[in-house]
């Protein structure tokens, strides 16, 4: 089965084990499975504004064996980062919730809130309850050319119950704005989150799992990972195949559940125009822009097959980029 080619599951929240305030149908069942296996699983989140143990407290409440040790966020990442560039015992200025000055001392830094602390770094996380003046003690900071700035991450988005709503990347860019400055970037879509979350669990085999392509999917090939998107989220079979390069997974899933079973393998060739790809079921042949595909369309290899020979075809597009015709041969 497909698990077995892993050490450890590192999994996003929302839209792969819940959607809102309620679980998605069997995904604590399979999250729990794979640890009784012996597959460890941390879950990693961009959200700097929640504690792990708030996190964790959340997943136990749906079903999920976990604890805070196994809850990886962007606030830990970007304290971690912040390893890498400023002194043991620094002051960091925090532009953000006491979720992330937490994070920062654990990592043994000072977490200060004015730029007349004298900080070394700044650090920049959502928090729904930042004000102007937050910022701008973040951008004065920052006017010295020699302060350290790390964001949590850079999601311009946030869904909630009401709609859509600005996300921390949108306070980061105000404080771009000012400063004329770009940001460390310790989240999704980057590598260190996930890096951090392998390295707590000593893995070396780790699967990314995630619904959306331009955070998970992207993160988890930057950090050199096998990547998995399942289809219980943002993403679906049209967007996974017109996907860009960085943003293709390594395995296509409906859901969690699909780790306990095997994955077809997928043999592929260049064609003088285009590109083949078969496997025990099905086959999809591009010539052109044109994808044909054959085998039972309601099976998921239908778009495996095609996903492998439409990138086959296309392996270096700069933009999203699908077939102008897909054809379903019996």
């Amino acid at each position: 089965m497909l698990l077995d080619r892993h050490d450890c599951i590192l999994s996003d929240l929302d839209g792969v084990v819940y959607a809102g305030p309620f679980a998605l149908e069997g995904a604590p069942e399979a999250l729990n499975r794979a640890q009784d296996m012996g597959v460890p699983v941390a879950f990693v989140t961009n959200n700097a504004s929640r504690s792990v143990s708030t996190v964790a407290e959340h997943l136990v409440k749906l079903g999920v064996k976990t604890d805070s040790e196994h809850v990886v966020s962007s606030a830990q990442a970007a304290a971690e980062m912040l390893k890498d560039q400023v002194a043991p015992g620094a002051k960091v200025l925090i532009c953000g919730a006491q979720a992330l000055a937490d994070c920062v001392k654990d990592a043994g830094f000072e977490p200060v809130w004015k730029q007349n602390d004298s900080p070394s770094a700044v650090v920049q996380g959502f928090n729904p309850e930042l004000r102007w003046a937050d910022l701008a003690e973040a951008a004065f900071t920052l006017s010295d050319p020699d302060i350290v700035w790390v964001a949590s991450n850079t999601d311009l988005t946030i869904p909630k119950e009401r709609g859509i709503a600005p996300g921390n990347g949108t306070l980061v860019n105000a404080v771009a704005t000012a400063t004329g400055r770009t940001p460390l970037v310790a989240g999704k879509p980057e590598s260190a989150i996930f890096t951090t979350g392998a390295k707590n669990l000593k893995s070396s085999q780790a699967l990314v799992v995630g619904d959306r392509l331009d955070t998970d999917i992207q993160g988890g090939n930057r950090a050199q990972m096998a990547t998995a998107c399942v289809l219980t989220g943002v993403d679906t079979v049209e967007s996974v195949l017109a996907a860009i390069p960085l943003e293709r997974p390594t395995y296509l899933l409906k859901n969690l559940g699909e780790l306990f079973e095997d994955y077809p393998d997928i043999e592929v060739s260049i064609e003088t125009n285009g590109a083949q790809a078969s496997c025990a079921t099905h086959r999809a042949l591009v010539t052109g822009n044109k994808l044909a595909v054959s085998g039972d369309s309601d099976h998921l290899n239908f778009w495996r097959v095609s996903c492998a020979a439409w990138w086959a075809a296309h392996p270096h597009v700069d933009v999203p980029t699908s077939p102008e015709e897909i054809v379903h041969e019996q």
